[in-house]
């Protein structure tokens, strides 16, 4: 299908005072289909409006080109019609007369009386028959925004364009105005690509939704497509199982930019001192008991010790949000589930190979899985007695974990198939922030949960849940958090990423500690880091391994030990067999080369080396042993252990081709 419009490597620079220029748009590719409604959305600044204008003829790309039906776009046309937030209606002319004026300049060849029956007939159409002599001062704001929009569609535009066109109505014309629009636009095939800041009103109205990103430099950041069926009604819309998650999918777009540009705003170019080529950092973290080594390291004053002077943590609700960090490289560095190094470097993210490394693992178990309470009140205590019950059960049930590529995903999935459970075919796994689990729980619309700690605990506190098994019974000392950097990254910074390997292996050293514990539960209850009361925050007890369902049960921490931080290439291994198993990435046939690039062994020895601690951290960890009597080791085939696994998806073997970069200096 060929596009109606096309916007090819689109970029506008505006001059400045003293010479300079102001990049605002740039990379800009977009095809618009005909009768498609389109809008852009995005932060005051990212250039929506200028993309609008360029598309309108208003202004001129500074590179690309914008082509509407065909033709190349070099000025304003009849084929481009544009309604403006104030109207542009003449005062001294009627509403009819303002319309008129537009009819007659582009379609003056028509008979007087065609001309009249077009004039009336988009009068009608907006509802403004009663008002046809009335000046725009005797209008409404709406009223006024109604003739604009009928002057624009009386001339038969091949595009409508809108530029925030209720943005200055009271919510109630808005609403009324957006719904005439809709079903005149569906009515008439009508292609539209409007500007708004309003995430419900992109979402009622549009087909597809161009989110773009702050400038300098703005981009594209995502379209999302909306997948909810014409014709809209209002009511009907906010009932449609995709609305609530697009509407979620804009705000989450929407504050991630903030965020960006907050910390944009007090980045500074890289600072080399101490021998490092970096030491202001921006570590991202998500508030996870897990998160404690960063913050000791932060408050004791150990980042600072080894040469990195100032590092912000930044703290993110979900793990997306360090995907997106990391992959926007606007994260230096960032506290990641075990599997993310190896799903991003595998294309797990839209499909496109990213090169993250692990050069420590920082927390090692800590996770569990929690039923809720109902379960434990009809008996269902193990996997298999559940697996009975879901055999009996007609409705879906919804289990939350909190990342494709986390253990959380990974041992869930293990642990239901173990039993005979397919987790995508007898339950239904969500992906789900940490911190809004036991919301969901609470609220129902989940059953269960695989989450790290505190919010195992906190479900069977609150009497909404119980631990039907912690990962150690599952996987005794699994990774579980571990650090990820681009591989790009700490090729150019490599001494200032041995510098933060030391700063988090000597926290995950303090961490260990028991006479600390009491210490860091209160430190990670502040607002900054976890930011709940102390109760429901523990670090573990060594020794005790199972839980006891009769009482709130926690999964145990493990930050510090012989071989516990020292990165693996089987568990890597391993992680890369269960990503294949359930689809999430291919199997990479040049897995050896991946294993190498993602698990960063060196950096890690040469880190425990000068802080004197190779000896204690150095043991190797393989075999992998699992709660099913199952073994897994690097000398094993792992297409034939993939091919013996009982249940698991059509998995794919692939070459994958990562791009090399180039060592400092």
């Amino acid at each position: 299908m060929t596009a109606l419009v096309t916007v090819d490597q689109v970029a506008k620079q505006f001059p400045l005072a003293g010479g300079n220029s102001y990049l605002a748009l740039q990379g800009i590719n977009l095809e618009v289909q005909r009768g498609e409604f389109i809008s852009f959305i995005g932060h005051s600044g990212c250039g929506k409006s200028t993309l609008l204008n360029m598309i309108a003829g208003l202004d001129q790309p500074t590179q690309g080109q914008v082509w509407v039906g065909g033709r190349l776009v070099k000025q304003p046309g009849p084929d481009r019609m544009v309604v403006f937030q104030n109207y542009s209606l003449l005062p001294w002319l009627t509403v009819w007369e303002n319309i008129a004026l537009a009819v007659e300049e582009v379609l003056g060849h028509l008979p007087p009386v065609e001309q009249r029956q077009i004039i009336q007939h988009h009068i009608n159409l907006v509802g403004l028959t009663a008002a046809k002599d009335k000046l725009p001062a005797h209008l409404s704001g709406g009223m006024r925004q109604r003739v604009a929009i009928a002057r624009a569609l009386a001339i038969r535009p091949e595009v409508l364009l809108l530029d925030e066109p209720f943005g200055a109505l009271d919510a109630l014309t808005r609403g009324n105005l957006q719904e005439q629009l809709m079903r005149i636009c569906e009515e008439h095939q009508v292609t539209t690509v409007m500007v708004t800041h309003d995430v419900d009103e992109a979402v009622f109205l549009s087909d597809r939704i161009v989110m773009l990103t702050n400038g300098p430099g703005s981009q594209i950041g995502n379209i999302l497509t909306v997948d909810i069926p014409r014709p809209r009604r209002r009511m009907e819309v906010v009932k449609h199982p995709s609305y609530y998650s697009l509407r979620s999918e804009i705000i989450y777009f929407l504050n991630q930019q903030k965020r960006i540009k907050k910390m944009r705003a007090r980045s500074v170019t890289a600072v080399a001192r101490h021998g490092l080529e970096k030491v202001n950092l921006e570590l991202g973290f998500v508030p996870l008991t897990a998160c404690a080594p960063l913050a000791v390291a932060q408050e004791k004053g150990l980042f600072a010790k080894h040469g990195l002077d100032e590092v912000h943590l930044v703290r993110e609700s979900s793990w997306r949000g360090i995907v997106d960090g990391l992959v926007g490289g606007y994260l230096d560095a960032a506290q990641t589930p075990a599997g993310l190094p190896v799903w991003l470097t595998l294309g797990g993210h839209q499909d496109k190979p990213l090169p993250i490394v692990s050069s420590l693992t920082m927390t090692r178990n800590g996770n569990g899985i929690t039923l809720a309470k109902k379960f434990y009140q009809q008996g269902i205590h193990t996997a298999s007695q559940l697996r009975n019950y879901l055999q009996e059960q007609t409705e879906p049930h919804i289990l939350g974990m909190v990342h494709p590529a986390s253990m959380h995903n990974l041992l869930l999935r293990y642990w239901l198939a173990a039993a005979g459970i397919d987790p995508d075919r007898d339950v239904r796994l969500k992906t789900i922030p940490p911190a809004q689990m036991v919301a969901d729980l609470k609220a129902g619309t989940i059953d269960g949960y695989c989450v790290g700690e505190p919010w195992n605990v906190r479900a069977a506190l609150e009497g909404l849940g119980f631990t039907v098994a912690t990962d150690q019974e599952l996987w005794l000392d699994h990774p579980a958090k571990v650090l990820g950097v681009r591989e790009d990254w700490g090729m150019r910074y490599p001494n200032t990423h041995i510098a933060l390997v030391k700063a988090l292996l000597e926290a995950c050293h303090y961490c260990d500690q028991p006479q600390h514990r009491e210490e860091i539960r209160h430190l990670l209850a502040r607002p900054e880091y976890l930011g709940m009361d102390v109760r429901y925050i523990y670090l573990g007890e060594p020794g005790k391994l199972t839980c006891e369902l009769n009482q709130p049960e926690y999964a145990h921490h493990r930050f510090y030990g012989e071989g516990l931080n020292r990165p693996s290439r089987t568990e890597h291994l391993w992680i890369m067999t269960q990503l294949a198993r359930w689809g999430h990435v291919p199997f990479p046939r040049n897995w050896l080369e991946i294993l190498e690039r993602v698990c960063k062994v060196n950096v890690f020895t040469i880190a425990a080396r000068e802080l004197g601690l190779l000896g204690t951290t150095q043991t190797s960890r393989s075999p992998i042993r699992l709660f099913d009597g199952s073994e897994f080791t690097s000398n094993q085939d792992p297409i034939d252990y993939l091919n013996h696994l009982a249940i698991k998806r059509d998995f794919s073997v692939a070459e994958i081709v990562l791009d090399r970069p180039q060592a400092a200096g």
